[in-house]
Order: structure tokens, then sequence, then C-alpha cells
């Protein structure tokens, strides 16, 4: 089975139970992110087969206001 199929069986079930998920081209790779309740899950299909998963998990909600400027701040040059 290519990357390909396999992601595009994952997106098919995964907009059959209704599941929020975004795709993206990111480091020669098909990325499908997955919201969860409480994580993120980012799957890459690459062209050689392999598959690879990152679980992003929240800590919780939490006050912020300096959120916007911080992660502004983390891009300054």
């Amino acid at each position: 089975m290519t990357a390909l199929t396999a992601a595009g069986r994952l997106c098919a079930e995964l907009s059959r139970r209704r599941a929020s998920y975004a795709l993206s081209i990111v480091r020669d790779s098909l990325l499908v992110a997955v919201s969860v309740p409480g994580e993120r899950w980012e799957i890459e299909f690459f062209d050689d087969g392999r598959v690879e998963l990152e679980r992003f998990v929240s800590r919780g909600v939490v006050e912020a206001p300096d959120a916007p400027q911080d992660v502004l701040t983390y891009f300054d040059d």
C-alpha cells in the first residue's frame, strides 16, 4: 500500500466518524493532523512507506493574558 493510499483510507474513515482533521505537506510527507479531546495527533505518511506519529497532549486551559505577545516574541529576529 502506498503512503497516499494509506493516508486516503485514514481520512475517509476519519470523515465517516465525523472527526476533525487537516491535511498539509511537511518534511516531504503528507501530514494528517487529527484533533481529539485534549490532544492533537500529527501522522506523517512518507513515500517510502514510513508512518510517523507525534502526539501533543494538553496540560489544560490556563489564564494567559500575555500569550499573544509571547508568541510574537518567539519569532523576533
